[in-house]
Formats: structure tokens, sequence, C-alpha cells
């Protein structure tokens, strides 16, 4: 990875589809070059895949948290795997500080957002929660 990399990475980042003539534009190098970067970015495992990214109008009717999650002792693994089928919870992540890990919530409404808490803190092994409802997004990369 070097900064050339880095920077194709960061236009990927804001849109994922852009054209290889459109990228190789932007970063000043010809479009074979771009491809065989992303391709060894894809091969190397630095890029694991594409998705997609909703418009603000379909995601501003949801409601979205972040709760932090103190576990017991040697209980990550089943709590990792309790969160996991749940549909609501979109990203789960281990952290240092207070907490052990920080799920990513997003939920239709509002009641939704109050199960999804209470059958979060339910789950074996989840000592104690503390959530934040996102009020707004400022940027998304």
């Amino acid at each position: 990875m070097d900064d050339l990399d880095e920077h194709l990475l960061a236009r990927l980042r804001e849109n994922a589809r852009a054209p290889l003539a459109e990228l190789a534009r932007a970063l000043g190098l010809s479009r074979t070059t771009i491809q065989s970067r992303l391709a060894r970015l894809e091969r190397s495992g630095v890029i694991a895949g594409y998705s997609v990214r909703l418009a603000n109008a379909y995601g501003i009717t949801r409601v979205h948290a972040f709760i932090m999650l103190t576990v017991e002792p040697k209980q990550a693994a089943a709590v990792t795997a309790a969160l996991r089928r749940m549909p609501g919870v979109r990203r789960l992540q281990s952290v240092s500080g207070p907490f052990d890990l920080i799920a990513t919530v997003e939920v239709a409404d509002v009641a939704e957002m109050d199960a999804a808490i209470d059958e979060i803190g339910a789950v074996k092994g989840v000592e104690r929660t503390n959530s934040s409802i996102v009020l707004s997004t400022k940027f998304d990369r």
C-alpha cells in the first residue's frame, strides 16, 4: 500500500461504482494502471467487496443507535454469535475502554429500537448496555 492506493481507496469510498476512466483522470494515471491496482488490492484482501450506501431520504426515516456493551468474562464469542443473528445489528466492534463491544443498530422506528435494546440486554453474557441514539449524520464515507 502506498499513497496512491490510499487515494484510490478514498475515491472508492465516495463512489464504489466510479468508472475506471474517472478514477484514472482524478488520480492522474492510466485506466490500465488503476485496473491493475484495483485487482491487486482485491487479490490481497485490502478490498473485501463493494457495497451499497443508501440515500439519506431512505435512512432519515430509520432510527440508528450505538449500543455499548459490557460483557461477562469469556462470554464475548457467545454474545457475538447471538448479536449476529439479530437483523437490526449492522456492525459489532470490539473496543478498548470502559466497554467491550459496540453494536451499530438500525431499525424502522423508536419502538423497534426499544425492543432491540431490550433484546441485546437480555442476551446471556451481556452484563450492561449503554445506548446512544444517532440524531444526525454530519458525513459518511
